[in-house]
């Protein structure tokens, strides 16, 4: 393997070094549930370039900004760069439309990567071999075997990445829920049922011209090559198979089972793990429906959303003890059954009877530190996940969402998604990594990347 990362060493180490005596203590000293923490003071602070200054990048990035310094901004429309530029730098950032011009800079310690879903793989390897440490929005790839290269090239590098799975730093609802679940609130669980809502729908969207300033080729990047396509509706609302719109085609994304799958199953299965179970899925199974045709899980329209817009899925775990349904219908997020009690939780609310009975019976003081791994709790959400992020890149630990264990959450996305398309039983081996007795579904673990967009490793 190419090490691209050594001309960086002698300049990351000595600075990292510094940053790790200096930095880490105020970070330690930092109050549990403070909204907001930042280094001690600017000398200190980490400096990163944000690549993807679309609407995702624009929101995540602000949070950013209170613990390192945003110096550089990449994105291959014009028009996001320069919004970007006034909106998060006041018109100082450097700009650049190439990402790898980014990672030669060995000024820049890390990377936030929010481009579309089929370009994360390629620029966080590619960051990693170059010594960055990165933020990178989930989920973190396109495909299964892409996860099996970024967790090699993390181990290799000991580069620290956080994925964008920000629920796993909310203290008052997720990670609450979890610990209730770990103290034995619920008795055996038995069932989790993870509601997603229901993926995208669009009419026929014709051919048309792309953007000024917008690079479509680089857009697409190591997707396939397709035309570019947009319609604006009476009603004003838009369709298209780029900006926003890209997570509805599986070319570029999985749908909602990788959008809010990526953070709601990835709660399903901590839970599972937080009860004591056995969360190596075996089997994904169910229907979906899809407003394209299929042959052999590829759609056979090209001209509007493919991905699935309605699923009844049931994923199988190894230990047999418990089982997940995956839903498009009903209130977005998960619900824990046991045999003692259950349990709801999303971003707006915790609920249940083991919920209330914790008015007169607490949870342990430490439950709920114990579900973060011993690690400071700064703040809440989407802060305290980039406090997180910065503790573990000055401590050099695996953040709270670190690649390995997102990647197992993804497998179930990732799984759940070729079930849908191939319209059949998906049975996994969890120690191998690969499909059992589909040969078809065991090569959509991978997908070929265009000429000329290849990882450079």
């Amino acid at each position: 393997m190419n090490r691209k990362n050594e001309s960086y060493q002698a300049h990351a180490l000595s600075r990292r070094q510094f940053l790790k005596t200096a930095s880490a203590a105020s970070l330690a000293a930092w109050p549990i549930g403070s909204t907001t923490a930042k280094a001690a003071s600017k000398s200190e602070r980490l400096r990163f370039a944000l690549i993807g200054c679309g609407g995702n990048g624009t929101r995540t990035s602000p949070v950013g900004k209170e613990f390192a310094d945003l110096v550089a901004l990449c994105d291959v429309d014009e028009s996001h760069l320069q919004r970007g530029n006034e909106l998060l730098c006041d018109g100082k950032a450097d700009l650049y439309s190439d990402y790898q011009q980014i990672l030669q800079r060995d000024d820049i310690d890390m990377v936030q990567i929010s481009t579309p879903d089929h370009w994360h793989t390629k620029i966080l390897v590619e960051a990693m071999l170059a010594g960055k440490d990165a933020y990178c929005e989930k989920p973190l790839t396109l495909t299964i075997d892409e996860g099996k290269l970024i967790r090699k090239v993390q181990k290799e590098t000991g580069r620290v990445v956080q994925v964008g799975t920000q629920q796993r730093s909310s203290f008052d609802k997720f990670n609450k829920a979890l610990a209730i679940i770990a103290d034995g609130r619920l008795g055996n669980l038995k069932k989790v049922t993870v509601r997603i809502n229901a993926g995208g729908w669009s009419p026929e969207i014709p051919l048309a011209d792309v953007p000024s300033g917008l690079d479509w080729d680089r857009w697409l990047g190591p997707a396939p090559k397709a035309d570019y396509r947009f319609l604006k509706s009476p009603n004003n609302k838009w369709y298209t198979n780029g900006h926003t719109h890209f997570r509805w085609w599986y070319q570029y994304s999985g749908g909602k089972l990788t959008d809010w799958g990526a953070h709601h199953i990835d709660i399903g299965l901590l839970g599972i793990a937080a009860a004591g179970l056995n969360d190596q899925p075996v089997s994904v199974s169910g229907t979906a429906m899809h407003d394209v045709p299929f042959v052999d899980g590829v759609p056979q329209q090209d001209d509007r959303y493919n991905t699935a817009r309605e699923y009844d899925l049931t994923v199988k775990f190894a230990g047999g003890d418990v089982e997940m349904n995956i839903r498009h219908d009903g209130d977005r997020g998960i619900l824990f059954e046991g045999d003692q009690g259950r349990i709801f939780v999303n971003r707006g609310k915790l609920v249940g009877k083991p919920v209330e009975d914790l008015a007169h019976d607490p949870l342990p003081d430490d439950a709920i530190a114990k579900i973060y791994r011993g690690m400071p709790m700064e703040g809440n959400d989407r802060p305290a996940h980039w406090a997180n992020l910065i503790h573990c890149i000055n401590t050099r630990q695996l953040p709270i969402a670190n690649v390995h264990s997102h990647m197992r959450s993804l497998h179930v996305c990732h799984l759940a998604g070729i079930c849908c398309r191939l319209g059949r039983e998906i049975r996994w081996d969890p120690q191998a990594e690969r499909v059992i007795g589909d040969e078809l579904a065991d090569s959509m673990l991978a997908r070929p990347y265009r000429s000329g967009y290849e990882i450079q490793m």
